[in-house]
């Protein structure tokens, strides 16, 4: 599966712990917890907000099938990975004024407010979790690479999250042939299935795995990547 990306300044994402369905004895015969909660927005305060919404539990093919175009051989070997807890995720890349209003300064060098920031410092993500975590109560952290990819795939099989046809791709990202070689306003092009943005192009995205160069003899429930 292709992420492209146009910048080589990294932001990530932040998910949330999915809360858990009632018992099934509960009396409760109306929708699920889950149902009920599909979306979360968390306040940080100076009206600036957060929007994320439930990933729910399941398997997928994570990787590239060794026939793909432009695959790259650190992109397989593909096997079937299974999620087994749902999770909430932010709809878009953590914009420059989220981190402004948590960390208490912008470090990106393309400046925007709705501009994802740029970071190259894992240490800068770490802090950023912890202080939104201390701030709203809920424990936010970065994503896997399983969780990434099947975020990004929304269910989908194909080359891209909309399909195999690279000329759909601007309708989805920024990226070499449409960006300026520059971050750009998150959310401006169209959402994945699921309702995330920007999972193709704009910038880098961190992930919680050390690198591998390959998925051989990796996990296949909730990896975690390399110690």
């Amino acid at each position: 599966m292709k992420m492209l990306v146009n910048s080589c300044l990294a932001v990530w994402l932040v998910l949330l712990a999915a809360p858990a369905d009632p018992p099934p004895h509960s009396a409760d015969t109306g929708p699920s917890a889950q149902e009920k909660n599909k979306e979360l927005v968390l306040d940080l305060g100076n009206d600036v907000s957060m929007k994320l919404v439930l990933i729910p539990a399941g398997k997928f093919m994570m990787g590239s099938p060794d026939g793909e175009r432009d695959r790259s051989p650190k992109e397989g070997p593909q096997r079937q990975v299974t999620l087994s807890k749902p999770f909430y995720m932010a709809v878009f890349e953590v914009t420059q004024e989220q981190y402004q209003q948590m960390a208490g300064w912008n470090p990106s060098k393309f400046k925007g407010g709705r501009n994802p920031v740029e970071l190259s410092d894992w240490k800068y993500v770490v802090d950023f979790c912890k202080r939104l975590s201390d701030k709203t109560g809920k424990r936010v952290f970065v994503p896997t690479e399983a969780q990434w990819e099947y975020a990004c795939r929304a269910g989908s099989t194909t080359r891209f999250a909309f399909g195999d046809n690279d000329d759909e791709l601007g309708g989805y990202a920024w990226y070499k042939k449409n960006s300026q070689s520059k971050p750009h306003p998150v959310g401006q092009k169209k959402p994945n299935a699921w309702g995330l943005y920007d999972m193709h192009g704009n910038v880098y995205e961190w992930c919680a795995d050390w690198y591998a160069g390959s998925y051989a003899g990796a996990k296949k429930v909730d990896p975690t990547g390399p110690a």
